[in-house]
């Protein structure tokens, strides 16, 4: 098995014409992570991923692998693994034909390619279907084999381009519980594309940002879900709720601002204005029947709408201010919530985070 590999970024920018894909993106993929890159349509970052694999040329920058420059070095001789969204399977080629292939340009022995594809086959648990071509197989066996061609010549780093896209929701689901089964298991330095949050958030070591063409977070899944850095990472990583804050200042520990005709805390922030918004989600606000408890945030809303869901209920909300508000509770909890009643939602004021309001952006995070 090859040393997962560590690959650094160094100011990587690409151009098409007069568009920018790329913004100088500068970041170091670590060995053996699993590193997804999540953005919206268009945000950059499968070119990102073509580049570290070859099959584009960055339009300034370098690539270094293990702290050599790889930038001018072509797609095979970095022997990088690549899942395509598509598959890309040889249709005329069976299953063990598939896996083989790149053993076979590496002119292998047969021998060893023959014991390797029979302990890929088992490992993705494709056996019984070897002599079978992909026509003959569902879209998650293809997923498989697709997979398993990747992975047995024993790359130092994989690549994966949104290779769930074509799956239902339940193959979807197995296929994500494999891939991170098979990282766990080879090693590898994954790097994986897709526009899914839920995907991102539970398969990563590690979630880089991306939008317009630039890295706006990375880190760890926990850390850019519960703490994002900007506006944009907020709303994409999930449902949030802001409430926008007026004379923000010190308060203690944290910082409190003014909510309507009342205030609200959180933690204090650097680079934090006098006016911000207040970011809470949904996850972590509940009905208040009656006492607040220390330490956390309580304001009244009326009911707009309420959508069952069988063990969770939606309710969506209106402050007295027209700010709206959106709170998922276990169904038992959310039974006297009608629409157009008044309820008292409350949060731990830990929970809750700033963002920048009218001021500006943040400053990026330490």
């Amino acid at each position: 098995m090859r040393k997962p590999a560590d690959v650094t970024a160094a100011g990587i920018a690409k151009r098409f014409g007069t568009f920018q894909a790329l913004k100088r993106i500068s970041l170091t993929i670590q060995g053996g992570e699993f590193l997804t890159l999540l953005g919206p349509s268009g945000s950059g970052k499968t070119t990102f991923l073509m580049i570290l694999a070859g099959f584009e040329a960055p339009s300034e920058g370098r690539l270094l692998r293990d702290g050599a420059d790889i930038t001018a070095i072509s797609a095979e001789d970095r022997a990088f693994g690549m899942v395509f969204q598509g598959y890309a399977l040889f249709p005329h080629m069976t299953v063990a034909q598939n896996i083989a292939f790149p053993l076979v340009v590496r002119r292998r022995p047969r021998a060893e390619i023959a014991s390797r594809v029979a302990a890929m086959v088992e490992r993705v648990g494709l056996s019984g279907h070897e002599a079978k071509v992909p026509a003959k197989l569902s879209g998650g066996q293809q997923q498989r084999v697709a997979l398993a061609r990747a992975l047995v010549f024993e790359p130092a780093m994989l690549l994966l381009d949104e290779p769930f896209s074509a799956l239902d929701k339940h193959l979807r689901g197995l296929m994500q519980d494999e891939v991170r089964r098979l990282h766990q298991e080879f090693g590898t330095t994954f790097v994986f594309v897709t526009h899914d949050q839920n995907e991102a958030l539970s398969l990563s070591s590690r979630v880089a940002i991306f939008d317009h063409g630039e890295v706006l977070q990375i880190g760890a899944p926990q850390a850019v879900y519960e703490r994002p850095e900007n506006r944009f990472v907020a709303e994409f990583l999930g449902e949030i709720n802001m409430l926008p804050l007026k004379g923000v200042g010190p308060d203690g520990t944290g910082s409190v601002g003014r909510f309507e005709e009342g205030a609200l805390s959180a933690p204090a922030r650097a680079g934090i204005g006098s006016d911000a918004l207040l970011a809470v989600r949904p996850e972590h606000m509940h009905l208040a029947n009656g006492h607040i408890a220390d330490g956390e945030n309580a304001l009244f809303a009326r009911v707009t709408a309420s959508t069952y869901l069988g063990p969770a209920t939606r309710l969506q909300l209106a402050t007295a201010g027209g700010t709206p508000l959106t709170i998922t509770l276990p169904s038992p909890d959310a039974a006297g919530a009608m629409p157009g009643g008044q309820v008292r939602i409350a949060w731990p004021k830990d929970k809750g985070f700033l963002l920048p309001g009218t001021e500006g952006p943040a400053p990026p995070a330490a």
